[in-house]
């Protein structure tokens, strides 16, 4: 799998416009059923509104839009043209609109719907996600000392230490970033410590905000 940007918590946005008040939530979601539901939580949230506009986006390549009443094409699909815009996949946002009584027209609604869902957008922890390698290296404890920084000037995350006769440091670190640091370690240590491959997960490499 690809890396991908994403965002890790839910977040709002607002956006007022003659009267009429626009209330975006963006949250993670990892498939259809689960924008589905969170869909659902917010229209029951916001039963009273006047519209509910969605529009999700997945790493899948799947995305979809409504635009719950609004004039076609003037409310979901430019909030799905944010998140695209910004890159993102597994969101789902939701723009909540209470009526103020007077209509805006096709270019404040696309105004209306876009500058909500870029505040909700701005408001959330965006990071990236990539496959990140899990590995382990046995050492003394002279070289210890040395390896822990050495690990970290690559971005490795220390994950467990095991103190014995030895000491095996286990540790993550980006997946496209192997080769250059086994190189690095035999040149460092002169060959004398073996990084050994323990598996791999898909996970947050880093924050981008």
């Amino acid at each position: 799998m690809q890396g991908y940007l994403t965002i890790e918590n839910i977040a709002f946005g607002e956006y007022e416009e003659k009267r009429s008040k626009f209330i975006a939530t963006i949250r993670p979601v990892e498939s259809e059923e689960e924008a589905l539901s969170f869909i659902k939580d917010i229209k029951s949230k916001y039963w009273d509104a006047r519209h509910n506009v969605f529009a999700y986006r997945l790493s899948n390549g799947d995305a979809r839009f409504s635009d719950d009443g609004e004039p076609h094409s003037t409310a979901g699909k430019p909030v799905l043209d944010i998140i695209s815009g910004r890159n993102l996949v597994n969101v789902c946002v939701v723009v909540t609109r209470y009526f103020g009584g007077i209509l805006l027209g096709t270019g404040g609604l696309v105004r209306a719907y876009s500058e909500s869902a870029k505040n909700a957008i701005d408001n959330a922890r965006i990071i990236e996600m990539g496959l990140l390698g899990l590995f382990s290296i046995r050492c003394d404890y002279q070289q210890y000392n040395i390896l822990l920084p050495f690990i970290e000037n690559f971005g490795g995350n220390i994950t467990d230490t095991d103190f014995g006769a030895d000491i095996t440091v286990k540790f993550s670190l980006q997946d496209d970033k192997k080769a250059s640091f086994n190189t690095s370690l035999t040149d460092r240590f002169f060959g004398r410590l073996t990084l050994c491959e323990e598996g791999k997960i898909f996970a947050k490499i880093k924050n981008l905000n």
